[in-house]
């Protein structure tokens, strides 16, 4: 536990990475974070965590979420709004764990932010989501998310989308397809390769 502390200490604003038993070095929640917010959905975790690899069906539940382009298969871009406003980054997925964890960072350098996702079983056979997000915005814009109002108004714009995300998959009842891989740092892991079948690129997204 020593250890894990003093990696936490060293880098206190990323989630950082544990070891498992089984050997595989793994990302650790954020430690530090603006938000965090939790909502139970009733399907199983496979069922939630399944549908939520489908970015490119986020705008059919999300009220900010206007269209996700995948990029790589690891980064997608992200184009968000109000109204006629909008502003497209790019995101990358760091770390992925099927049925467990996601953690994400934008590419983006004004303003920046990572977050992370966990699903975890409930007694009654639903699924705890968790999603944890820190913002590390450059220049004037700290002075906006370092206040608790803009804390607050964020919070609440992930409970929102949480909520909707709930209503979205119970109401589906399956979810609408899967991407199971698993990512590390970055880099998709294929534990057991197979011989190319084509020359079209094979995208983490539904």
């Amino acid at each position: 536990m020593a250890h894990e502390d003093d990696a936490q200490q060293a880098v206190p604003n990323t989630p950082g990475t544990r070891t498992d038993g089984d050997g595989v070095t793994r990302r650790r929640p954020l430690r530090e974070r603006h938000v965090e917010e939790t909502v139970e959905v009733a399907v199983p975790v496979r069922t939630a965590y399944n549908q939520w690899t489908q970015f490119k069906t986020f705008p059919r539940f999300s009220t900010v979420v206007r269209g996700v382009e995948q990029i790589r298969p690891t980064v997608t871009a992200w184009t968000i709004g109000y109204g006629p406003l909008r502003h497209r980054f790019a995101v990358e997925i760091v770390e992925q764990d099927p049925d467990a964890y996601m953690a994400w960072r934008a590419l983006e350098q004004n303003p920046s932010h990572q977050g992370e996702v966990e699903f975890r079983p409930t007694e009654s056979g639903g699924t705890a989501i968790t999603v944890r997000m820190l913002l590390a915005p450059h220049g004037a814009a700290r002075i906006f998310t370092s206040s608790s109002r803009a804390a607050r108004l964020t919070a609440r714009l992930v409970h929102d989308e949480l909520m909707n995300f709930k209503q979205f998959i119970e109401g589906l009842g399956q979810e609408g397809g899967a991407w199971r891989g698993t990512i590390r740092n970055g880099r998709v892991q294929h534990d057991h390769p197979e011989p190319p079948r084509s020359r079209v690129a094979q995208w983490p997204v539904g």
